[in-house]
């Protein structure tokens, strides 16, 4: 099974490929795709869009496992930001026919760590050590979306679930 985990961010959309069942991971690509930010809105949103296409085209995932919408009412437009993102992976994965499953980041965490409140850092040394690493996945938002596929690989013994 292929998996793609997606941690969707407006200005950087981390993914990751990571092919596995019940024993094993393995890595096969990681990256990120950026819009510019002095873009409008419908400029952003398409250059996500456009760049999970090109992904989804390449690399043939059989599954999309990405972080769930989070709000806090402290920062609703965090949240309305992050749902433009989250609307362009949502949209290039249903005209490939491919099911999106998503997690919140607190299971993404457990599911990893141990702990549901890791910090980042935690999450990201996790997936190195998994996926016997050697290069540091750098942003964050990278390991963040490897840690998202990894994810549903243990928590679906490599079973594609819609």
């Amino acid at each position: 099974m292929l998996v793609l985990g997606v941690d969707p961010g407006l200005a950087i959309t981390g993914y990751g490929l990571v092919r596995g069942g019940t024993d094993h991971q393995r890595l096969v690509e990681f990256g990120v795709i950026r819009s510019r930010p002095k873009d409008p809105m419908e400029k952003r949103v398409g250059a996500i869009f456009s760049g999970m296409i090109e992904i989804l085209e390449e690399m043939h995932p059989d599954i999309v496992s990405m972080e769930d919408l989070y709000s806090h009412i402290k920062h609703p437009k965090t949240a309305v930001i992050m749902a433009h993102a989250r609307g362009a992976i949502l949209a290039a994965a249903d005209s490939h026919g491919i099911p999106v499953i998503n997690y919140s980041a607190t299971k993404i965490k457990s599911a990893l760590t141990g702990n549901g409140r890791a910090r980042k850092e935690q999450v990201r040394q996790m997936v190195m050590s998994m996926l016997n690493m050697t290069e540091i996945p750098e942003p964050i938002d990278k390991s963040d979306a490897l840690a998202a596929a990894i994810c549903h690989i243990n928590q679906n013994q490599g079973v594609p679930t819609a």
